[in-house]
């Protein structure tokens, strides 16, 4: 299957792998449709406040006849208000994946049919899995009291400052276990 010329080599141990231009992205995409006919998976990296290109998109693709995967990786043209474009019309099953990208990362994808949450409610303020949002959580009402109430869900903090991983006070932790002793990350 001959590579577009869009594409660009990046490192990879474990299947070919390229970047894209995010312009160039679905026309690209559509080239490899008939060789390439699963998507994997797509899911986003943050790669932080402080990095000049934020939020990149990657796209992990499998074609049964070769048995061969590929990885395309896109960074979005935004940090403020990541978005690439939606390939649901070339691969049906990146509906939940998008919408998981959206809801967990707040990547929107343009042209997606129906792009709501898909964990979390609609009008929650965060999205869980970029860098800025705290190990602990964020205590946030449910949007409904009469849920909560007769649910009992609500927000349960991490049990102590530190991450899952630290001891209670005056316990040690048996040496087979991992650690997380620096508490530098708590505001």
């Amino acid at each position: 299957m001959p590579i577009p010329a869009e594409f660009t080599p990046r490192p990879s141990t474990d299947c070919p792998s390229y970047n894209c231009a995010i312009d160039a992205l679905h026309a690209a995409l559509s080239s490899l449709k008939d060789s390439y006919t699963m998507l994997m998976d797509l899911t986003a990296v943050d790669h932080g406040t402080a990095a000049a290109q934020r939020f990149e998109v990657v796209y992990h693709l499998f074609d049964p006849n070769s048995r061969e995967y590929l990885r395309v990786a896109v960074f979005c043209a935004s940090n403020d208000s990541p978005e690439a474009p939606s390939v649901t019309d070339l691969w049906p099953a990146a509906d939940w994946h998008e919408r998981e990208c959206y809801d967990l990362m707040g990547v929107r994808f343009a042209g997606h049919p129906d792009l709501r949450r898909i964990l979390l409610w609609e009008g929650y303020p965060y999205h869980p899995l970029r860098k800025e949002f705290p190990l602990s959580g964020l205590d946030t009402p449910l949007p409904a009291g009469d849920v909560a109430e007769e649910t009992g869900a609500g927000l349960t903090p991490s049990p102590m400052a530190g991450g899952p991983f630290v001891a209670a006070p005056g316990k040690t932790m048996s040496k087979r276990e991992p650690s997380g002793k620096d508490q530098s990350w708590r505001e």
